[in-house]
């Protein structure tokens, strides 16, 4: 494989069409230091991925373009591209990966990610040209010499048999593709569905009022579009809780006065059915108070929704990461919120019917009932595990880089214990009101993994803890909240405990917690790297990337 600016070059002695692939990878980014708030840096760059990733999917070429406003004077410029052999769903699935690994590098001010199968590149200047040159022109063949009277008929005979050639040829082809489109069509509605019919065929009951009164239903319900469209106004604006890798949620109010979520399936996106499928199978069957309810779905038509019940104090990180809200989780609430995402993970690990690792634990899909209760969503990239098995791998890592375990960023391999991992660093960042991702740009210069593990060492610890809590906490559970969280990211999966060992940790005050060893600093590391490289000679290429890293798996 050789990757240009304008090209790409491969060649091997199997077959890769139409296979996707995002082994080995190149990664460089720009080590320019971006001036600026880095939320609304990242939340324009998750704008501008979504988009180019999803015109790129839309075309033939697989190829776009797209430009978004970071501010008045800048312009954040990003291009996304598929080897046209790729399905749509390949074609995302790929993008997506890139994205993911800028993750690896924390989001720096340009970067530009080469796979095998599709490459994502943005930049605040333009990088790329937006006119096509000139096609190279044609070879010419010298004239025939002019065909004598004889002859003349012949040539018209063959002109007019080749002209109809032609057009049989050309007709096949546009029925071949027509014939192919409708399949592809019917089978996104076959799929569609078969939806209706999951959940070991609980699925399909029209809602009623009894199911929101609280009796539990013997099949699980089916909502009308009517009933949605009419409890979110026709999904208007004033009604939009928020924005997912699914697609936005609502919220809706129903006659009866009950106030639900509507999860609402984008229709770009490339994996979303998929996900809803996925999500439906397993809320059906899980119940827990620590895990959010699913109330019902509704396909109908092209729409593809899920219900759940409306969380009236929305995500945790709504009020964790704001500091004027943040002031309304006290010691004993935030204890309280710790307790109870660690019980719905064991319910997920050890007490349910189903072995599931749910792969994306993190603030936001954490969501507070109306007495601050937390309860686990978003089971979209859920995976559920067979009786004896522990550990499985995936060429695909879904999740979000900053709570992802290490040996599942860099080798696909997930188990238990990259939840235990994922829930770590959660509770690190509920005890010090700061995010993980993100914290290496603060005066330390550090990750919050890192910097905890610093302080630790050095007997400091309460240094970390947020502000807000020095009236409310009590110095000696802090500690042991803190040592918890630092035992669930060490480097090993096997140094970390369970999470039925992790609610026995976290419920006694007199039992004895395992040495530490160096946690994980996945992000750190890179980190790192990027600040003692600074001062090396490089040199630079036109679009100032200087920093590269080669990874096969």
């Amino acid at each position: 494989m050789i990757w240009y600016d304008e090209c790409f070059f491969r060649y091997s002695n199997k077959s890769f069409f139409s296979i996707m692939s995002q082994v080995p990878y190149f990664a460089m980014f720009n080590t320019q230091e971006f001036n600026g708030s880095t939320d609304i840096f990242s939340e324009k760059l998750s704008s501008l991925f979504t988009e180019v990733t999803a015109e790129a999917v839309n075309t033939s070429k697989m190829f776009a373009t797209r430009e978004v406003n970071l501010d008045a004077l800048r312009t954040l410029y990003g291009l996304a591209q598929c080897t046209p052999d790729l399905s749509k769903l390949d074609c995302n699935t790929c993008l997506e990966g890139a994205i993911q690994r800028l993750g690896l590098f924390s989001l720096p001010v340009g970067a530009r990610v080469l796979f095998p199968s599709c490459n994502f590149h943005y930049e605040l200047y333009k990088f790329y040209n937006e006119t096509v040159p000139p096609a190279p022109p044609s070879l010419l063949s010298p004239p025939p010499p002019p065909p004598s009277r004889g002859r003349k008929t012949v040539w018209i005979a063959i002109g007019a048999t080749g002209s109809a050639i032609i057009a049989v040829v050309l007709g096949s082809f546009l029925l071949c593709r027509r014939h192919k489109r409708d399949r592809e069509e019917k089978s996104t509605s076959d799929h569609e569905v078969q939806l209706l019919r999951l959940g070991e065929g609980n699925v399909g009951v029209a809602y009623s009022y009894d199911i929101s009164q609280g009796q539990e239903p013997q099949e699980f319900p089916h909502f009308p579009l009517g009933i949605i469209l009419e409890a979110t106004h026709n999904f208007s604006n004033e009604n939009k809780l928020g924005e997912g890798g699914f697609g936005p949620v609502y919220k809706g109010i129903l006659v009866d006065g009950k106030e639900v979520a509507v999860k609402r399936l984008s229709r770009t996106s490339g994996q979303g059915l998929k996900e809803l499928e996925n999500e439906v199978t397993l809320i059906s069957k899980l119940q827990h108070k620590n895990l959010v309810r699913l109330l019902g779905c509704c396909l109908e038509g092209n729409e593809s929704m899920l219900i759940f019940e409306y969380m009236p104090n929305k995500s945790l990180d709504f009020l964790l990461f704001d500091s004027t809200r943040s002031i309304e989780l006290d010691w004993k609430r935030r204890i309280s919120i710790i307790n109870g995402i660690a019980r719905g993970l064991l319910y997920l690990h050890e007490d349910s019917r189903l072995k599931v690792i749910h792969r994306d634990l993190k603030p936001s899909n954490i969501l507070l009932d109306n007495e601050m209760n937390p309860r686990i969503s978003d089971f979209g990239m859920a995976r559920i595990f067979g009786g004896n098995q522990h550990e499985a791998n995936t060429r695909r890592v879904v999740g979000t880089y900053g709570y992802m375990a290490p040996e599942y960023a860099m080798e696909g391999l997930f188990s238990v214990k990259s939840d235990v991992f994922s829930f770590g660093v959660l509770l690190l960042e509920i005890l010090t009101g700061k995010k993980n991702s993100g914290f290496y740009l603060s005066e330390h210069g550090q990750s919050l993994l890192n910097y905890a593990w610093k302080l630790w060492c050095e007997g400091h610890i309460l240094e970390l803890m947020d502000p807000i809590l020095v009236e409310s906490c009590v110095p000696s559970e802090l500690l042991k909240y803190m040592h918890v969280g630092l035992l669930c990211v060490q480097e090993d999966p096997a140094d970390r405990p369970t999470m039925s060992s992790l609610v026995v940790m976290l419920a006694s005050d007199t039992i004895v917690l395992p040495k530490l060893t160096e946690p994980a600093f996945s992000v750190g590391r890179v980190v790192n790297l990027a600040q003692s490289s600074s001062n090396a000679k490089v040199f630079s290429s036109k679009n100032e990337v200087t920093l590269s890293s080669v990874s096969p798996r």
